[in-house]
């Protein structure tokens, strides 16, 4: 289900009662663009430290936005044993622009062409983008409002606005008092926005917004007065009004932090955090460990199906995998021993796209593929809250067209076999799933940093072969492996690679070749800083010896 601007203050209530009873929510965000091309110290490398990372995709995290928004709520069935109803949605995102808020990000072409080619649709995004706001931006927005030192800062609405204004003025000097007038295809916080200018500038005025419009009516001033302070639509309810509607997402995003006992789940998380935490909490803060602590404040139960999978991958022998839909795809195949067991997922209804159709790098897609295991397609008769024509009701018919199994409970289900065995599991259940996962909760993402398996870093030695770039290196290599180089003195460099296979590959390649040596880095041994310091401790015993000798006295 695509929700947008449009769509989504009705789905509210929705969305609360959902999340409040899921038993976790699957995550997934698309953005205008990922890594800003920063010069080559802020560039993102293999040979970073958590901290250093974080730092740099901080920058980038500034530079772009949000605008997509994938969410799967995953719910148990009441009566029915280890089955479950998934709820997914698409949220259309753009930045709130309204009185001092007007946001600038950028969009890097290759992630344009990137969604693009996955069917992203930017008109959704651009017109009817869900707006939103950070803790910080709601603060200065509330305090201009309720203070009545809003003013109207962007050009486009000023216009708008102006054409609005000079077409409401025409029509009053024909007007008679108690006539009325309507303004189309005004809707969402710009309606209260235009409201508030119009009552401003036209004391004989009075306005209220209905389904087709904001409906204007002329009145006189005593009954204008009489409406300000008797009205239930009074300018101080509509002005909280207004705020409400700016903040937009960030409202619902209150919502998944109020409900701290479900886990929220995602793959390679961390950059889609690092979003959330900048566009609807606070800034991001300088310190990894302060951003650290405040992401588990606000959800202190998190899991990345991707450090989940690491474990079973490397003990089931699973082939590599790179993406969430590889993940997917191993799940679906007979190398999984539990293919046709464990737990079992329903869409509901209005929810049924991803049932037989894949839409990779579809936010909700890849939200509900946090997930996504065995396919089977069927047909079920089951009353559950649903949505229906804008609004959630609860039918006695819902059609469902696929049943899967999520990654998240295939992968929970596999540890669990893994524990008992095939023919002793007990009565499944998502506290017992939550059981076995408990050593991934949170992992990296709350005190310090689980420790990485990473490939041996690599010395390259070069010989004749004088002035020798890290460019140049890097050109020599670069068809054998993706990998980072980074110089060590004037004729070593190192080279790392986030593959074993790779580093193997590279050893044996120039295994004897006779300008480039390639062998194991050994910090003790390889280091510049500790052969220094072995050098002078070296000079300083020599000196030491000659000082005893020369000054021992003669006999």
């Amino acid at each position: 289900m695509d929700v947008g601007a449009d769509e989504f203050e009705q789905s509210l209530p929705l969305l609360q009662e959902l999340v409040l009873g899921a038993d976790f929510v699957g995550l997934d965000i698309e953005f205008t663009g990922l890594r800003s091309n920063q010069s080559r110290p802020q560039q993102i490398s293999l040979f970073d430290l958590p901290s250093e990372w974080y730092l740099k995709t901080r920058q980038s995290v500034q530079q772009f936005t949000i605008c997509q928004i994938g969410l799967s709520v995953f719910s148990s069935i009441e009566g029915e044993s280890n089955k479950y109803v998934a709820h997914s949605c698409n949220f259309f995102l753009f930045p709130t622009t309204f009185g001092v808020l007007d946001s600038e990000f950028s969009f890097q072409a290759s992630s344009v062409q990137f969604l693009n080619q996955y069917g992203f649709d930017y008109n959704k995004f651009l017109k009817n983008g869900i707006p939103y706001m950070n803790e910080e931006q709601e603060k200065k927005i509330k305090h201009n409002i309720l203070t009545g030192n809003w003013k109207v800062r962007s050009s486009l609405d000023k216009d708008q606005i102006k054409v609005v204004i000079d077409e409401v003025t025409r029509w009053l000097d024909l007007a008679e008092e108690g006539d009325w007038m309507t303004l189309p295809g005004i809707a969402g916080f710009q309606a209260f926005e235009i409201q508030l200018v119009l009552r401003q500038a036209l004391p004989n005025i009075w306005t209220v917004l209905r389904d087709q419009g904001i409906i204007v009516k002329k009145v006189s001033k005593q009954h204008r007065w009489y409406l300000e302070n008797t009205s239930c639509d009074r300018e101080s309810c509509w002005k909280e009004k207004i705020l409400l509607s700016a903040r937009g997402f960030s409202v619902f995003f209150q919502m998944l932090v109020k409900a701290q006992k479900q886990p929220l789940v995602g793959h390679n998380m961390m950059t889609d955090l690092l979003h959330l935490h900048e566009k609807f909490f606070r800034p991001l803060p300088e310190s990894y460990d302060q951003f650290k602590l405040n992401i588990h404040n606000l959800f202190p139960v998190l899991i990345d199906t991707k450090n989940v999978t690491k474990d079973i991958w490397k003990e089931l022998n699973f082939p590599r995998v790179s993406n969430l839909s590889e993940v997917y795809e191993v799940l679906n195949s007979d190398l999984n021993p539990t293919k046709n067991s464990g737990p079992v997922i329903i869409h509901a209804s209005k929810c049924e796209k991803y049932a037989e159709t894949k839409y990779p790098h579809e936010a909700a897609y890849d939200a509900f593929l946090c997930g996504s295991g065995g396919l089977h397609i069927t047909e079920i008769k089951r009353g559950f809250a649903c949505f229906d024509k804008g609004s959630w009701s609860r039918l006695d018919v819902c059609y469902i067209s696929s049943i899967l199994s999520p990654v998240l409970l295939k992968v929970a289900h596999l540890l669990l076999w893994r524990v008992h065995g095939a023919g002793s599991l007990p009565e499944l259940s998502f506290p017992l799933y939550l059981d076995v996962l408990a050593p991934y909760v949170n992992q990296n993402f709350s005190g310090p940093d689980y420790p990485s398996i990473r490939p041996p870093i690599l010395l390259l030695s070069v010989r004749r072969w004088p002035g020798v770039s890290e460019q140049q290196v890097y050109r020599e290599f670069q068809n054998l492996c993706k990998f980072d180089v980074r110089r060590l003195s004037r004729s070593q460099f190192l080279l790392l690679t986030n593959k074993f296979k790779d580093a193997r590959s590279i050893l044996r390649e120039y295994r004897g070749h006779p300008t480039l040596q390639i062998s194991l880095y050994r910090y003790w041994r390889h280091s510049p800083d500790i052969n220094c310091l072995l050098q002078v401790c070296g000079v300083v015993a020599t000196w030491a010896l000659l000082a005893l000798v020369l000054g021992r006295p003669d006999p």
